[in-house]
C-alpha cells in the first residue's frame, strides 16, 4: 500500500488512479502526519459496501432477536402510545426544537 501527502497526491493523480484501476492498487492520502482518505479500486469499494451491509444486516437481526429474547409482556406501538398519553394527562408529547448552527464555509484549496 502506498501513502502520499496531498501535495505528492496533487502531483501523481493520473498515475494514483491509474495504479487503482488498473492494479488495484491502494493507496492512502495523509495530510500533517494523519491518515484521511484512500483512493481505491471502484471492485474494493463495491466489496466493502456490500461487507458494511452484511454486518449491519447481522447486528440488526442478532438485535431483534436480543429483544423477542427478553421476557415479560409485550405490547403495541399503538397501545404504548395510548398509555403515555393517559401518563400525561392526555398533552402530546413534543419533540425538542432543533436550532440550526451556522454552516461554516469551507475555504478553497485553489
Amino acid at each position: 500500500m502506498i501513502r502520499l501527502n496531498v501535495v505528492d497526491l496533487r502531483q501523481s493523480l493520473a498515475d494514483v488512479l491509474n495504479r487503482a484501476e488498473y492494479r488495484g492498487e491502494r493507496t492512502v492520502i495523509h495530510r500533517r502526519g494523519k491518515d484521511a482518505a484512500a483512493v481505491i479500486s471502484i471492485e474494493d469499494l463495491r466489496l466493502l459496501e456490500r461487507l458494511v451491509a452484511e454486518a449491519e444486516e447481522k447486528m440488526d437481526v442478532a438485535a431483534a432477536q436480543a429483544a423477542l429474547d427478553e421476557p415479560g409482556e409485550r405490547i403495541s406501538y399503538a397501545e404504548y402510545r395510548r398509555l403515555r398519553l393517559e401518563r400525561n394527562d392526555g398533552e402530546t408529547e413534543k419533540a425538542p426544537v432543533k436550532t440550526a448552527e451556522p454552516t461554516r464555509r469551507r475555504r478553497s484549496s485553489r
